[in-house]
């Protein structure tokens, strides 16, 4: 991860209000502000790659839900606010204007070498504190594999890593397959 940007401490509303005005995009980490940096282009195919799918398996499942693609804040406390790479909600579309997606049922962010840390510990903690994730996916474009970590009983998070075949989100019911997501991204690195 980037440094942050010195003497930028808000909540989560200031920066929704300060981030409007702003060229570029940032993440709010406990009340700090980090830019983000630009993506190499293994990263980009496999984020498109990511939402196609996860676009295309809500329509085959006829299921009342939407994927969105970065750009969209997702609050995890009160002076803390993440971007992911895809995410998905269900229920009525939220209005055109919104800018914080409040209850996604599945996150998802691909791997950059700034962020490998932050995606696979702060975020993984701070996505789950959310009740409404179910299913958090970390994508890496160096490696053909894929981190599901799914919401289990009590406080339990369940880990796994696929390299092929489907992975089944359910909630809220429907799966994705890997071939079309992975196979996509073409050479690694």
């Amino acid at each position: 991860m980037t440094t942050a940007i010195p003497n930028a401490r808000m909540n989560v509303d200031e920066f929704l209000a300060w981030a409007e005005a702003q060229p570029g995009r940032y993440e709010l980490y406990n009340g700090a502000l980090y830019p983000l940096t630009p993506e190499r282009v293994a990263h980009a195919r496999l984020k498109f790659a990511v939402q196609k799918e996860l676009e295309a398996a809500i329509r085959k499942a006829g299921l009342p839900c939407h994927m969105l693609p970065d750009g969209m804040t997702v609050r995890v406390a009160d002076d803390t606010a993440h971007e992911p790479d895809a995410l998905v909600y269900c229920g009525p579309e939220l209005p055109p204007s919104a800018v914080e997606v409040p209850s996604p049922v599945i996150v998802v962010e691909v791997l950059s070498p700034s962020t490998r840390f932050i995606d696979a510990s702060a975020k993984l903690a701070g996505y789950f504190r959310l009740p409404s994730v179910a299913h958090y996916l970390i994508f890496d474009p160096d490696r053909p594999v894929v981190v599901h970590h799914a919401r289990g009983r009590g406080d339990a998070i369940l880990t796994h890593i696929v390299g092929d075949g489907t992975i089944r989100l359910d909630p809220p019911g429907f799966a994705i397959d890997l071939r079309c997501v992975i196979g996509s991204v073409g050479e690694r690195g």
